[in-house]
């Protein structure tokens, strides 16, 4: 029986880290995306006129309701069949994006209802319209309320941005399963694999109880 040898790794360290870079890039354009869409959504269901807020709602319920493997399939491999031919990366970060932009509008959306209702006469009252009422008084405060499970929700694309590797973009998983196809030592590399997505994931929750000390702070 073979013990386990993290040498075999160190030849491979910057195919790994190459696959870092991607997984990193990866998060942070999919999880901007998710962040600014699931304000439009949110918005767009509570104040849109019926016509663009129920099909919203539907786009939202396809979203939650169906697997994120399933949507990157439908991106990438079924939009080319009418013609819409999206770059592996932009498949997968509209997918990622896309997906858990469903999930911040929904949390969005309960920021925004749970804003005392003074602060719209209030805002409105001094000369506001509808919309800068929302721009800058409603929305900011949505988001500083609901910063926890947004930051939540990061921290879960992190994690998925691992299936992207099923359409060919090579991140951290991807990666690993290249040195693997070439050493067959899918232990040393897929722990390997782990232990730099723990550390991704550590940095990520730093910076983002950083940002929510700041969002206390400027209440």
């Amino acid at each position: 029986m073979q013990g386990l040898d993290f040498s075999v790794v160190l030849p491979y360290a910057d195919i790994l880290a190459m696959g870092v870079w991607w997984t990193v890039l990866l998060t942070v354009s999919a999880g901007a995306l998710s962040f600014i869409c699931g304000i439009v959504f949110a918005v767009a269901v509570l104040y849109a006129p019926a016509i663009v807020a129920y099909p919203m709602r539907f786009l939202m319920w396809v979203f939650m309701g169906t697997p994120l493997l399933l949507q990157l399939f439908l991106i990438y491999f079924g939009l080319v069949q009418i013609g819409i031919d999206i770059p592996a990366l932009g498949a997968g970060i509209v997918g990622l994006g896309l997906h858990f932009a469903a999930y911040n509008a929904d949390v969005v959306r309960a920021g925004i209802v749970a804003v005392d209702i003074g602060q719209t006469e209030g805002a409105r009252s001094i000369g506001f319209g509808r919309w800068q009422t929302l721009r800058y008084v409603v929305i900011p405060q949505a988001i500083r309320n609901t910063a926890p499970p947004i930051g939540g929700n990061m921290i879960a694309l992190l994690k998925e941005s691992s299936i992207v590797s099923v359409i060919g973009i090579a991140e951290l998983v991807h990666s690993a399963q290249l040195a693997i196809s070439e050493t067959f030592r899918p232990f040393e590399f897929y722990i390997t694999a782990a232990a730099l997505y723990y550390i991704l994931n550590l940095v990520l929750e730093a910076g983002l109880r950083r940002f929510e000390r700041h969002v206390e702070v400027s209440r």
